[in-house]
């Protein structure tokens, strides 16, 4: 796993560019329009993408003032405050969120990415850490919203490059296992992978089996919609792909749909489901 955290800011800066790219220029009818994410309009999806870039701005401050970062309780105004948005300025307000996230993110000097450590959700984070953990959101929320509108649209290759070598710990977080033990080989193409995926009577494990190197097994099946839970009071439920306990507790798509879609997305390495068939399925 890339443990600088430049690669991960430069890719952050490119999806960000690629998401502008998108969805900029959209108008309402199209907003209003279903992503992936079957339960969210476009517009939600990138109202999601501006909220969380708010909450990581507060967990770049905690970061670099040495504080611990902010509790539950700051996020559901955060989300209210987005949620009560037009769908016209979830979108821009999202694009604007987003840049301003991306920037503080670059604008971190040498010393500052050094010293730089959070802990969140159990974990002890650096800056490259953090950036990965927005760019798993970010670029698997961005194809939500391209392949709604381009079905042949994949998730970012540079994106994809990095994060598929953190699928062994989405996997041990977000598997769930029914009482069958079964091992699987998963091969992937662009890039180059071989993994394990070991299923027992407790937490999946993952782990990379060698690169360039595709033992007997599996290749990953198309990826299946998943409808997401709706929040008692009848609204979506808001998520954070890649954000382990209550963020993804709010909403879709779920943490082990990104790993499928992360595992089988760039150019080579899967079919991508066309509209009519993921409404089927």
């Amino acid at each position: 796993m890339e443990t600088s955290p430049a690669p991960w800011i430069d890719a952050l800066r490119r999806s960000h560019d690629r998401l502008h790219a998108v969805a900029g220029p959209l108008d309402l009818d199209q907003l209003q329009q279903t992503s992936y994410a079957s339960e969210w309009s476009i517009a939600q999806v990138l109202s999601h993408i501006g909220s969380q870039a708010e909450i990581f701005g507060l967990f770049l401050d905690a970061g670099l003032s040495e504080q611990d970062p902010p509790g539950p309780d700051a996020f559901p105004p955060i989300w209210e405050t987005w949620n009560a948005k037009s769908p016209q300025d979830q979108a821009a307000d999202a694009l604007r969120a987003d840049e301003t996230v991306t920037a503080r993110f670059e604008s971190l000097d040498d010393d500052q990415l050094k010293r730089f450590r959070l802990s969140l959700f159990g974990m002890d984070l650096d800056a490259a850490g953090l950036a990965r953990m927005r760019l798993g959101e970010h670029a698997v929320h961005t194809w939500d919203v391209a392949v709604a509108l381009d079905p042949a649209a994949t998730l970012a290759p540079d994106a994809v490059g990095l994060l598929i070598d953190t699928l062994g710990q989405l996997a041990a977080r977000a598997g769930k296992p029914g009482g069958i033990q079964r091992r699987l080989h998963v091969s992937t193409s662009s890039p180059v992978r071989a993994c394990g995926l070991g299923v027992q009577r407790g937490p999946a494990r993952a782990g990379a089996s060698g690169r360039g190197v595709h033992p007997p097994g599996l290749r990953a099946p198309r990826p299946r919609p998943h409808a997401a839970r709706r929040d008692p009071t009848g609204g979506p439920r808001r998520a954070a792909a890649g954000l382990p306990g209550f963020l993804n507790a709010r909403g879709a798509p779920a943490a082990r749909d990104r790993a499928a879609r992360l595992s089988q997305s760039a150019p080579g390495s899967r079919p991508l489901l066309r509209r009519d068939e993921r409404m089927a399925a």
